[in-house]
């Protein structure tokens, strides 16, 4: 049985938690802008998760997972430290070539902030000048903060309620940043693919090269379902070994957005049989303790 040890665990918010595993050789391997296909169990669903970051002394990789569907809901529920995953698959995609830039804008809204962190940080380290600009949907679901704070020259934190920072979506952060600094060379935009589409109209009058990391329904992440083919400029890529990141003023968004509703019923359908399940040992449970 393999043994991919859960050494930390922190929950930012109902939904959203950080899982730190422990895997050396991965670790050691692990470079910004790669993934790794996750199994809970033995007969569970592949799930593919951006490395949110790497520690190669710890061994470990991070993970930042939302509780969205039937598996990372599981996820949420069953992981816990001391625990172990079944299967841990990765690195894999393409490592984000580290720019040469003198000046980048790292962009992240909600999860996406998670995957965008070792990408700027590797910027830092290259010599480059990093504005951040983080988003969320209210104070309340901010983290990294600290983090991008270590790293960047200056940071934009927008929330779309206005409960914290500037008031409105990471667009805003944008242009307030470019008024700052027009000598921008390159931005650099993860999240939601309606939040990287946005990002890509506001940086494509102002003719900045940017490059966005793509989601798209993923299986076996080594290029043969074709699952995961996206449109870039005239040509089908394929995310899982193509990417996953890509010049976001090529990027069909949606295409992209129309393939990732795609299986919705499907998806609907797995988490209601799984929520069905756990009020069901819910239940049992309840009754044998009461009969003790």
């Amino acid at each position: 049985m393999s043994n991919y040890e859960i050494a930390k665990r922190e929950d930012y918010s109902d939904v959203t938690f950080l899982l730190e595993v422990r895997h050396p050789m991965m670790a050691r391997a692990a470079r910004p802008g790669q993934f790794v296909v996750v199994m809970l169990s033995e007969h569970g669903e592949r799930v593919p998760l951006t490395i949110a970051d790497f520690d190669r002394e710890r061994g470990t990789i991070t993970l930042v997972i939302q509780a969205v569907g039937k598996t990372t809901r599981q996820m949420q529920q069953e992981c816990r430290v001391g625990a172990s995953l079944y299967s841990l698959v990765g690195p894999m995609g393409i490592p984000t070539p580290v720019s040469h830039a003198r000046k980048v804008i790292c962009v992240g809204g909600g999860l996406g902030v998670a995957p965008v962190y070792p990408q700027a940080r590797a910027l830092k380290e290259n010599g480059a000048c990093v504005i951040g600009v983080i988003g969320f949907r209210s104070k309340d679901l901010v983290f990294w903060e600290d983090r991008f704070r270590a790293i960047c020259d200056e940071l934009i934190l927008c929330s779309d309620d206005g409960s914290v920072g500037l008031h409105g979506r990471v667009t805003a952060g944008i242009e307030e940043a470019l008024k700052k600094h027009p000598d921008v060379d390159e931005v650099i935009a993860i999240g939601p693919p309606i939040m990287m589409k946005s990002c890509v109209e506001t940086t494509r009058p102002h003719k900045i090269k940017t490059m966005v990391s793509l989601n798209p329904i993923m299986v076996d992440g080594t290029g043969m379902c074709g699952g995961c083919r996206v449109k870039v400029g005239n040509e089908v890529r394929f995310a899982c070994v193509d990417g996953p990141d890509f010049d976001g003023h090529l990027v069909d968004f949606d295409d992209l957005m129309v393939r990732l509703r795609r299986h919705g019923k499907e998806e609907r359908r797995a988490l209601e049989r799984w929520e069905k399940g756990c009020r069901m040992q819910q239940s049992i449970n309840a009754a044998v303790a009461a009969s003790r």
